[in-house]
């Protein structure tokens, strides 16, 4: 397929095949990338600032989640050739300096996650280990290098290995999250619904753009996904991500939501701000309010598939852009660039891992903001300076989908700040 095809199909094709197990598997890969441990989190990060923040957040979830994939989606299909990656679309845009640098950036805020996501899973297993099967602790080098080393060797098996393992996993994570969102209604308590003063109300709605944001974001995967349906669907490429987004969007918001939803009214405020003070998961609190013994095990089994799924979705996105910035800035080739950074990412992640440290959620505050500006306000200025774009100048969905990238930068450089 030449240049010249891609981008007519790219950006001007307005049918498309129809859904197939492909895209099946695409749209559990990417809900998979984007359920990671945070959402274990995001009742408590939610639910304390007060109803109805809860509710307009809950009720902007899908726009901000779906159209801002769909943008940066669009942004990578945008390249003039057929194989660019997001590192050769962003200096195909913006010039080689302002490329290089966007790049790295994009590394930067992925890779961090990589790191977490290392350490919590030889935590969440190590933890399994001891309190839930009574064995004696396994020595952590031995135990977190079989874990990351596994996780690294089906992402070599490559993209269909990857997309069956994203098929096993997701399966058993949304029956869990509906079951424990059942389980709970019989709890659930009458919530406040007192308006706070209207500062304290703006505040609290504004701080809870990023946690939503981030909640459900699949960025790291974005490019290689928009990649994948070029190359499946050469001319529908463009109609075809937008489709499988949509249905990624809707899939998280509806069990996400609802998970977050019964939680919040499972637990009155003090119980959320007991939990955010004891610094556990929501899983791991409730287990202990409801003192359930099928909770002691739900717990980590939802962690361990939350975090391993997301990693392989963040792994996919750091692989991509360490291979883009070092072929082009190295006399390395593609093989030996991808040989290259599975190796030191594989031991950068396990040598975290081993030493468990306690500067992770700083870490993840400093990817935020970066995540925040390549989501959401990059493609919105690519769509005011690219040609193939410029269709999208003036739609309100760019309005909106700026104007909430602003709203999580400045909240999180806000909270850094404070």
């Amino acid at each position: 397929m030449s240049s010249s095809q891609h981008v007519l199909g790219g950006e001007g094709t307005t049918t498309a095949p129809a859904w197939s197990r492909h895209d099946t598997h695409w749209v559990l890969s990417l809900f998979g990338t984007a359920v990671g441990a945070g959402i274990l989190f995001l009742p408590i990060n939610v639910g304390l600032g007060g109803f109805w923040p809860l509710i307009i957040m809950a009720c902007a979830a899908f726009p901000m989640t779906y159209l801002a994939h769909r943008g940066l989606a669009r942004f990578v299909l945008s390249s003039k050739h057929d194989d660019s990656d997001f590192t050769d679309v962003v200096q195909e845009h913006f010039g080689a300096g302002a490329g290089r640098l966007i790049s790295l950036l994009y590394f930067l805020s992925i890779f961090p996650i990589l790191l977490i996501y290392g350490v919590g899973l030889t935590n969440t297993v190590n933890d399994f280990i001891v309190n839930q099967l009574g064995f004696a602790q396994p020595p952590r080098a031995l135990l977190s290098g079989v874990l990351v080393a596994a996780m690294v060797a089906v992402m070599l098996g490559g993209e269909k290995l990857m997309l069956r393992a994203f098929a096993i996993l997701v399966y058993p994570l949304v029956a869990v999250l509906f079951g424990l969102s059942l389980y709970l209604i019989p709890h659930w308590q009458v919530p406040s619904t007192d308006i706070a003063q209207a500062p304290q109300f703006i505040e609290n709605l504004w701080l809870a753009v990023p946690v939503i944001v981030f909640s459900f974001s699949h960025a790291a995967a974005i490019s290689s996904f928009a990649n994948a349906q070029r190359r499946h669907y050469g001319q529908s490429a463009r109609v075809k991500s937008d489709k499988i987004l949509k249905y990624t969007a809707i899939m998280l918001i509806s069990f996400v939501l609802l998970f977050v939803f019964s939680c919040v009214f499972a637990l009155s405020a003090e119980q959320l701000e007991a939990a955010k003070e004891a610094n556990i998961s929501v899983l791991s609190y409730l287990a202990n309010t409801y003192d359930n013994p099928l909770l002691a095990y739900v717990g980590p089994l939802v962690a361990f598939i939350a975090i391993t799924s997301s990693f392989f979705g963040h792994f996919l996105g750091a692989r991509e852009s360490f291979n883009g910035l070092a072929v082009k800035h190295s006399k390395l080739s593609y093989q030996g660039a991808d040989k290259l950074g599975v190796a030191l990412m594989f031991v950068a992640i396990w040598i975290c891992a081993i030493y468990n440290p306690s500067i992770l959620d700083m870490m993840g505050a400093i990817s935020g903001p970066i995540i925040a500006m390549i989501l959401f306000i990059m493609p919105m200025i690519a769509v005011y300076k690219v040609p193939s774009l410029a269709r999208y100048k003036g739609k309100l969905s760019t309005y909106f989908v700026l104007l909430v990238g602003v709203l999580a930068v400045s909240a999180l450089l806000y909270n850094l700040i404070g």
